[in-house]
Parts: structure tokens; sequence; C-alpha cells
């Protein structure tokens, strides 16, 4: 009898290959042969999970972004009882990728984002990423507000625009990804900048 094959198990198998190698040495480093070698399969097993390198790097993108929202959902669930405000922190923590065991995520992450600027595939597959993490921040924004604004008179809160907020606060996690990687903020920096930006929000 033939043996079974994890076709997807086999896939994200590659794809964590792909994140080492990217992470070593840039997505430049990366050809179908060392993926084969980092991952120990053959040549012809990559072939025929993806048919070309630019297919491969599209779904290893779509896996780490898989990654970091399981993170993000997983914070949410942890603790119901927390507030929308603090459940938002958590997510934008998790979406900056600031803790040191994220680092390699991160430079991964960061590659990708380099490499998308020149590659239409890529950039597609970081847009719809972004989209839902958009989502998730939006729908935590218009909780947050909803939930300060009958205690008392915050009109801010009351007229917070959640796409718009939801908007500023990924484009400002994405940007302490990268100030934290050249080292011109440390993590403990840039979560306080995280922290500054989101108490700001719910000002008077």
């Amino acid at each position: 009898m033939p043996r079974q094959v994890d076709h997807e198990g086999r896939r994200r198998l590659i794809a964590e290959a792909v994140c080492r190698l990217a992470d070593e040495s840039g997505l430049e480093g990366v050809t179908l042969r060392d993926v084969a070698g980092r991952a120990e399969v053959s040549m012809g097993a990559v072939q025929r999970c993806f048919r070309t390198k630019e297919e491969m790097l599209a779904f290893t993108l779509g896996y780490v972004g898989e990654r970091v929202g399981e993170r993000v959902r997983a914070r949410l669930v942890r603790s119901p009882a927390q507030s929308a405000a603090s459940a938002l922190g958590h997510a934008a923590t998790e979406v900056a990728l600031l803790r040191e065991e994220h680092r390699a995520e991160a430079r991964v992450w960061l590659a990708f984002v380099a490499q998308a600027a020149v590659s239409a595939p890529l950039a597609e597959t970081l847009r719809v990423n972004y989209a839902g993490l958009q989502e998730v921040f939006a729908r935590l924004l218009a909780e947050a507000a909803e939930d300060r604004a009958p205690a008392a008179d915050r009109s801010p809160a009351a007229a917070l625009d959640p796409q718009r907020e939801a908007r500023a606060l990924l484009a400002l996690a994405d940007g302490l990804t990268t100030h934290v990687l050249i080292g011109h903020l440390t993590a403990r920096q840039a979560q306080e900048v995280l922290h500054a930006h989101l108490a700001r929000l719910w000002e008077d």
C-alpha cells in the first residue's frame, strides 16, 4: 500500500525551513535546493508542494502571518474578563513582535515585507494579513470606546473612528518592529511608546 503523505504538514515543514534560511541570510539566500536540504526532504518533494519559488514564499508568508494571528487570538481568549482596552494592548504587542522569543520571526517578517515591495503575490498576501489584523484592532477599539463612554463625558473616545485608529495602530506596531530590530529602540522602549499611544486614545 502506498505511504500516505501529509501534504499540508509537509508544506508547513518546508515553510519552517524557509523561515530559518530567511532569518540567516534574507530571502535572497533562499533557494529550492537549500530549502529541501534544510527541511530534509527531496527536491522533488518541494516541487510537488510548490510549483515555483514565489508560490513557496507566498505560502510561507501566510504561514508566518497565521502564527501571529493565532497568538493574538490566544491572548484574547486567555483572559475573557479583561477589558477591551487591555485586550487591545496585548494584541498590539503580539503584532509588534517585541518579545525576545519572537525576534527571529520579526526578522523573517521584515524580510518578506521588503520583498513584497517588488512582488505582487507577496504584497497581496500581506494585504490579506493586515486586513485581518486591522479588523481585530477596530473591533477592540470600538468595544473599548463603548465601555468608556457611559462612565463620563469622554468626547474623544465617543468620536473615535475605529478603522482609522486601527490603521494607525497597525502601522505603529509594524514600525516598532523595525526600530527594535535595528537597535534604535529597546523592546522596553518600544513597549512604552505603544502604551503611551494607547493611553492617549482615551484622554479627555
